[in-house]
């Protein structure tokens, strides 16, 4: 299924929905009409899902018997719970994370090579996963503006990744066990500062500028992904594709990742892990590429969704 964080013009509260075809319902009110207790935030419905799936499995199958319209079943009719998704504003899946995103660097071995190429580098591809995190303050929404402030950098660059959320916590998982703690995936953009990133000879300040870290547009749950490793990545701005690639062309796989994290460290449900991404970002181009004031950046995975994000000079938000 498809789980979003929304919001709406009377309703400013962001909340999290079911998503179905073209259509968006408030999941815990929906479930509440068919008797059904479903929280009615991510996080918190990430930790209960076990309880909370069967109210969303129910406005599923009533769905499905409705011509697979939520805005056909029939407690729901003129409640005002089901909205079309052009009516609603989409938040991020988990507008603020507890925990800093958790991030892979040079998981695809020609990312590897473009970035070492780049700074003039012999290419050697990574024995162990390169972890780093992203600040909560980071996330914004699928659809969000990313701002540019020529003070704070001007080698802003994108990343399509992957993202796994946890659904379980654990500490040592096993490799052949780590799928079992995926609550789902969704769609995450690892923007980054690469001047910054030179300047202090490290991943984190590049990577933390507010609301550089687009995620969404949903979750779709792991049930419905079989195997991550099969995933098509793309990148578009102003239309002309930057990256496109297969998650089976990275390095050290899902349950590797998950795997080495959870060595020594406990990993928590609703924790976020940013798998990596492929060649074709803007500072291993020739010449550099850099997002501008004007630009459309379109981040997608085709099993799951596009995120649509414009480009804004700081001067705009004043």
């Amino acid at each position: 299924m498809r789980l979003a964080s929304f919001s709406t013009p009377d309703n400013p509260r962001v909340r999290v929905g079911l998503v179905l075809n073209d259509e968006i319902v408030d999941a815990a009110q929906g479930a509440r009409a068919l008797g059904f207790a479903v929280p009615d935030q991510m996080q918190a419905l990430i930790e209960q899902y076990g309880q909370a799936e069967r109210g969303l499995r129910a406005l599923l199958e009533q769905a499905q018997q409705a011509n697979g319209r939520l805005s056909a079943i029939p407690a729901l009719q003129g409640s005002g719970l089901v909205q079309p998704l052009s009516a609603v504003q989409l938040a991020a899946p988990i507008p603020r994370p507890r925990k800093n995103i958790m991030c892979l660097g040079l998981n695809y071995a020609e990312h590897a090579r473009e970035s070492a190429a780049a700074r003039g580098r012999q290419a050697e591809l990574p024995q162990y996963p390169v972890i780093f995190t992203k600040a909560p303050t980071t996330v914004n929404g699928p659809y969000g503006d990313v701002v540019i402030d020529p003070a704070v950098s001007t080698q802003i660059d994108w990343e399509v990744e992957l993202a796994v959320i946890l659904g379980k916590g654990g500490k040592h998982i096993r490799e052949d066990e780590a799928l079992s703690y995926v609550f789902g995936y969704t769609v995450l953009n690892d923007i980054s500062a690469r001047d910054l990133q030179a300047q202090h000879q490290q991943y984190f300040r590049g990577k933390s500028i507010d609301g550089y870290c687009p995620m969404g547009p949903w979750i779709v749950t792991a049930d419905e992904i079989p195997d991550p490793q099969r995933l098509t990545l793309r990148l578009r701005v102003n239309g002309v594709t930057k990256q496109e690639a297969s998650t089976d062309q990275m390095i050290f796989s899902i349950p590797r990742i998950i795997a080495v994290l959870s060595n020594g460290m406990t990993l928590e449900p609703g924790d976020i892990i940013a798998t990596g991404t492929p060649s074709g970002v803007g500072f291993a181009r020739t010449p550099p590429e850099f997002l501008r004031p004007g630009d459309i950046m379109e981040t997608e995975i085709v099993e799951i969704g596009v995120m649509r994000n414009r480009i804004v000079g700081v001067e705009e938000t004043r």
